[in-house]
């Protein structure tokens, strides 16, 4: 029987995360489902990662009809999918059995065909309540496997090898990834995703992995993979030819660089392979030109700026020395060349002007999102030039805090925590002296098994204290849900989905939906409007006191403190967001809380005045 392949299309949400930040509006969206009804994908990817918060915090749009709209306008032609991350669902909490259940169930109500989970740790234990739920309301378990390798440790001297010093055994082996998808299956999961977030994997890698899944599990495998360092699309034919399931990929205009391979090379591929594609290409063709527009529309966002030449696999005829690129390109898949794969693959996207590797994050071996985050880090603290030494520190922070995978969030995690390493140095301080309360929960045992154990005594510095201590669901608390006398004393979260994406996004969906409730209350009492906008301007007081400042950008998370209170030195009184870590501010004296300059969401500079204290 020939063999047939199935695509998720991931161009409306990882595509856009991944190359346009996650901008695409409704209208936007809108403008190409028609298309997608008629394009047959097996599956469409819609939903979560960072959609949810960015449509509320950017577009001022509501997530759940987002996922409602999508699903009236294509029905059953594709299953819908999203991305969570297990116990986390989409923040840095472990979340209790009654928010995953709610969210699992609304999910599949609102149109939801498939959850892809994943835990960032890959800890079993933090996917198995979402599974349960997912498939008690009818939809598919998806579980992914989070891809990772082991870290290049620094090479060990003449001394250090004569001392009988080893740096640690690999631990990201085959073996190690197949028993975790085991596990997953055990658990109930309705296929399992090899989900290679960063875009490391190379092709002689998913060579092994796809035969030694399909041996010994007997549910569907899907592949998911990225562009960034090059070896994606070498990666993805590899997979076919070794007999994967599933491949996800994106539609030529949202393909390629950080994003997935295009799906029109594939089908060129699968032609010449004689594999089954049932994907509409006319449907296809027709998405792509509406994307080039609204490509245009997202220049200012756009991660490359770099269009691929135009391409319609169906009228386009491709020359004689890039078709024989695919030919070579197959041979070597056969062959188990990586070599000459990879140059094929790179041969052709050079051809379609699709971005070059990213030499940089090959090098380096880390994802592009860590990498561009701590970057973005050290500029806004004006501080590019330990940039070498933070990359140098992420094997020791990232052994030291047990090895865990390189994805969201504890890619971000580590990232940030080598950069405040690296600041600790350049200051003259013993590293860890700028810890983020995220990692000291990575390291307290809150986010789950670490893929190796980590050192009591190390835990004890960062934790205060040496045993592991696991998340503990039954201390959760909700969010507060305060009427808003503003809008006519209503809730702030009127019904379950409201209240959900206050637990889940708890900041950004307290002033999206403050703003939704104003602004219909408005609408109802124009009259009323702006009455109390002439208010008494108040002289600001002089300052006599000490100020706490911001040492870095940020927002204001929470204000620990109020005027009035007595605090000590080393007390933390503000709780800081900077790239998505929250870090404790601290006072460096101790006395009375005079006055607070900020509020609760808003964001403030390096060197902002936060607190006044009256030493």
């Amino acid at each position: 029987m020939a063999q047939k392949l199935l695509i998720r299309d991931l161009t409306l949400r990882d595509g856009q995360q991944s190359s346009f930040a996650t901008r695409m509006t409704q209208q936007q969206i809108d403008r190409v489902l028609p298309y997608y009804k008629d394009a047959n994908f097996y599956a469409m990817e819609v939903w979560g990662g960072a959609v949810p918060d960015s449509v509320m915090r950017y577009l001022n749009e509501n997530p759940w009809e987002r996922l409602e709209k999508i699903k009236a306008a294509v029905g059953e032609a594709s299953k819908l999918t999203a991305l969570s991350r297990g116990r986390n669902l989409f923040g840095y909490a472990p979340y209790t059995d009654e928010i995953i259940d709610g969210f699992c169930r609304n999910s599949i109500q609102s149109g939801l065909g498939i959850m892809r989970i994943f835990d960032a740790l890959n800890d079993v234990n933090n996917v198995k309540s979402t599974i349960k739920y997912v498939k008690q309301y009818g939809g598919i378990a998806d579980c992914a496997v989070c891809y990772t390798i082991d870290p290049k440790y620094p090479k060990l001297s003449f001394f250090d090898k004569l001392k009988g010093k080893k740096n640690p055994a690999p631990v990201f082996t085959n073996e190690y990834f197949l028993d975790k998808a085991k596990q997953m299956a055990a658990l109930g999961a309705d296929m399992i995703t090899i989900k290679d977030m960063s875009g490391l994997i190379q092709p002689s890698r998913i060579a092994e992995l796809i035969p030694l899944f399909k041996q010994h599990l007997s549910i569907p495998i899907d592949f998911h993979t990225h562009c960034t360092p090059g070896y994606g699309l070498g990666a993805v034919l590899m997979a076919i030819v070794k007999g994967v399931d599933v491949v996800d990929t994106n539609i030529w205009n949202f393909a390629g660089g950080t994003g997935a391979p295009a799906i029109e090379l594939i089908y060129i591929f699968c032609n010449k392979l004689g594999v089954t594609l049932d994907v509409n290409m006319e449907a296809v063709a027709k998405i792509n030109k509406e994307l080039h527009a609204i490509r245009k529309e997202l220049e200012a966002v756009d991660a490359t700026k770099q269009f691929p030449n135009p391409f319609n696999p169906l009228t386009d005829t491709l020359p004689a020395d890039i078709d024989k690129e695919f030919d070579k390109a197959i041979e070597a898949a056969r062959n188990n060349d990586e070599t000459a794969l990879l140059n094929a693959c790179h041969a052709i996207e050079a051809y379609f002007n699709f971005p070059k590797p990213n030499e940089l994050v090959k090098k380096a071996e880390v994802p592009g999102g860590m990498y561009s985050n701590m970057v973005a880090q050290l500029k806004q603290l004006n501080s590019m030039d330990i940039l070498e030494k933070a990359m140098e520190l992420i094997p020791t922070v990232r052994l030291a805090a047990g090895l865990p995978p390189l994805v969201t969030p504890t890619s971000q995690i580590v990232g940030a925590q080598a950069v405040n390493c690296a600041l600790d140095l350049k200051a003259g301080k013993p590293m860890y002296s700028n810890v983020s309360n995220q990692f000291v929960n990575l390291v307290k045992g809150e986010y789950g098994k670490t893929p190796v154990p980590v050192n009591p005594e190390f835990r004890l510095k960062i934790a205060g204290t040496r045993e592991e201590i696991p998340y503990d669901t039954s201390k959760y608390q909700m969010q507060p849900n305060p009427t808003l006398p503003e809008a006519g004393d209503v809730k702030l979260a009127e019904n379950e989905k409201e209240v959900l994406l206050l637990e889940l996004f708890p900041q950004v969906a307290k002033s999206f939906l403050t703003k939704q409730k104003e602004a219909r209350y408005q609408a109802l009492h124009k009259e009323e409007e702006n009455k109390q906008a002439a208010k008494e301007e108040v002289k600001e007081e002089p300052i006599t006191g000490k100020i706490v400042e911001a040492p870095m950008p940020g927002n204001i998370f929470k204000i620990q403190v109020q005027p009035g209170d007595t605090v000590t030195k080393g007390q933390s009184v503000i709780i800081l967001e900077a790239m998505k870590m929250e870090n404790s501010i601290t006072s460096d004296y101790a006395g009375k809380v005079k006055r607070i300059f900020v509020k609760e969401g808003v964001s403030v500079q390096a060197g902002a005045k936060l607190v006044e204290i009256e030493v």
